[in-house]
């Protein structure tokens, strides 16, 4: 998750640079047309840094909820995992099991 995590923050942040740098490029362009989109381009690199910011927000607090609740419960959580990976083994495996017998 931390890996998928880190990828969407450097897509974010590369989307936010090339926002900018158009903005840059088109600063000296005169026209309504392209003075319009200049500020919804803005607003919009505004409202994206907002979610960003609230969806990191989240992501943190949910992953310490986890984790406390990891720490709190250990056993239970072994449990849950061993249960979740049991079940998805067993779908994986009558998956595989109808797909090989048409082969």
């Amino acid at each position: 998750m931390n890996k998928q995590t880190q990828a969407i923050s450097n897509d974010m942040g590369q989307l936010a640079e090339d926002a900018r740098a158009l903005m840059a490029a088109t600063a000296d362009v005169a026209g309504e047309k392209v003075g319009e989109a200049r500020k919804r381009l803005a607003a919009a690199l505004e409202r994206g840094k907002e979610i960003y910011g609230r969806v990191r927000e989240k992501a943190v607090e949910g992953a310490k909820a986890a984790d406390e609740a990891v720490h709190e419960h250990p056993y239970q959580a072994i449990a849950i995992g061993v249960g979740v990976g049991a079940i998805l083994g067993y779908l994986v495996a009558r998956r595989c099991s109808r797909n090989c017998d048409r082969s």
